[in-house]
């Protein structure tokens, strides 16, 4: 489904190798002020987008809304992609024996970690794909886990119209201020909630201000636990990390949503879905907002190299 109203794509990041420009990101970048009003936008932003796992922590909020009741690192993993280090997978099975569950009732398609390092070590030991190392799996246990709160199927959890995913897209479409466009399927069979970037902006800065409720509780576990909601050694944990007080997650296709606990929030799409250009333009959308910090901007260093040498990088373009 494509909406030919939508602008023409704009350049977001250009590939610079030995000073020359030989290829380009095109996408589209939102960024919110201390009041919630949009600040300036690049590309299309107010056009429905499928945000992938961005969409993790208010699937998340749904949950908790509905009685599930974690302690924060758990709850963070349940918005997480995970890398699959042993402690997400261990994390995955204390939130199932917490519904008297174990790794069988997981729906997530087999797979190996997310993660290379961790992918590597599992081949190397012989290992093979497993539902559990599915970097979705902490989200999906954290919904049978609330089915069991609630007295629903658990066989049926990601039918759309289970009312564990009706109550998902009721909270969606409330905290993304948005009637959800287009349900599709994610990666991990879910149902995946379309909103517009300047959406799910709105939807993370509603977390990120919160200051009791569900909605606290989530921000709160993502800012305790930002190596829980990806990985030890991932730049979404570095960024959150040089940042006190916020929160965010990237998705797959390149989506990324980072609020700040002033109120601030962005929200980007790399049209090709290059994951090495996501972390480069949140960073310098954070830049352009006035966060000037050393930390900030390594997590959006992609040298490009040459002979094994850096002779380039991936630069934003905002």
């Amino acid at each position: 489904m494509s909406n030919p109203e939508a602008p023409a794509p704009v350049v977001v990041a250009e590939l610079v190798r030995s000073g020359f420009v030989e290829g380009h990101h095109h996408g589209s970048v939102v960024a919110l002020d201390r009041d919630g009003h949009v600040e300036w936008t690049v590309g299309s932003t107010d056009q429905p987008i499928l945000p992938r796992s961005s969409n993790k922590p208010l699937q998340a909020l749904a949950m908790v809304r509905l009685g599930l009741d974690l302690p924060p690192e758990l709850l963070a993993l349940v918005c997480a992609s995970h890398s699959g280090e042993p402690f997400h997978l261990d994390g995955v099975r204390r939130i199932l024996a917490s519904a008297g569950l174990d790794e069988s009732a997981l729906q997530t398609p087999p797979d190996y970690p997310l993660e290379d390092a961790e992918w590597h070590a599992v081949v190397a030991a012989g290992g093979e794909r497993t539902p559990l190392q599915m970097n979705c799996s902490g989200k999906h246990a954290g919904m049978l886990a609330t089915c069991v709160v609630n007295g629903w199927d658990i066989e049926t959890y990601l039918a759309p119209d289970h009312p564990l995913q009706r109550a998902i897209l009721a909270t969606v479409e409330e905290v993304t201020g948005e009637p959800v466009a287009v349900v599709a399927v994610d990666g991990c069979g879910a149902p995946l909630l379309s909103t517009s970037l300047v959406g799910l902006a709105r939807a993370f800065r509603t977390l990120a201000v919160a200051e009791d409720g569900p909605e606290q509780r989530i921000a709160d576990a993502i800012r305790a636990h930002p190596e829980w909601v990806s990985g030890t050694r991932r730049d979404e944990r570095a960024l959150l990390a040089a940042i006190p007080g916020a929160i965010g997650k990237a998705g797959a296709e390149a989506c990324y949503a980072v609020a700040l606990p002033d109120g601030r929030a962005f929200a980007l799409k790399i049209d090709d879905g290059g994951a090495r250009a996501r972390p480069v333009v949140m960073a310098a959308a954070l830049e352009r907002a006035g966060i000037d910090d050393d930390a900030v901007r390594q997590t959006g260093d992609a040298p490009l190299l040459g002979g094994g040498a850096r002779v380039g990088e991936i630069r934003a373009v905002l």
